[in-house]
């Protein structure tokens, strides 16, 4: 009994030791290119809009020309258009993958808070049924964002264009 006691125990401390072995393994290369860095910087703010727009900004960026089957010397612009139910994104790339402008266009998304505040601050008792969300970005210009909103109290409707902050246009 005692030896069977024995064992059951230095097996239970050599088959945690065992499975602690560390096992190297050389792992291939990987590079990183930051080629679109600058329009995700510019484009993002410290309150997004909807998380199916910030996905597909990310794939927008991480997008690469040369790779795609579109690609060829020849031309110096590659025009791409992206896709969700909320809307899409038209990019521009140069021939180095760089993106050069982009014309983005999103519809009824969750809109930031500040867009939300200065409605409801301006308008007391109305509500948002459509939005959209337009994104213009440009390589040496830089961004500019607006909100086209359809507001209804009743029979009544209203119109109005805000810019990210909450500054009616």
């Amino acid at each position: 009994m005692k030896k069977l006691l024995l064992v059951l125990f230095v097996m239970g401390i050599v088959a945690p030791m065992q499975s602690q072995i560390i096992k190297t393994e050389e792992l291939s290369e990987v590079v990183v290119y930051a080629t679109n860095y600058k329009y995700l910087n510019s484009i993002d703010t410290k309150e997004e809009a909807s998380i199916p727009v910030e996905m597909l900004r990310r794939k927008v960026a991480a997008f690469d020309v040369k790779e795609s089957g579109y690609y060829q010397d020849d031309y110096d612009v590659y025009n791409i258009e992206f896709y969700i139910p909320e809307g899409k994104i038209l990019a521009a790339y140069d021939k180095d993958g760089k993106i050069i402008r982009t014309a983005e266009r999103f519809n009824n998304i969750n809109l930031p808070n500040s867009v939300k505040e200065a409605v409801l601050e301006r308008f007391p008792g109305w509500t948002i049924t459509k939005d959209t969300y337009i994104t213009t970005y440009y390589d040496k210009k830089g961004v500019t964002k607006k909100y086209k909103l359809k507001l209804e109290n009743g029979d009544k409707v209203l119109r109005v264009k805000m810019d990210e902050t909450g500054e009616f246009l």
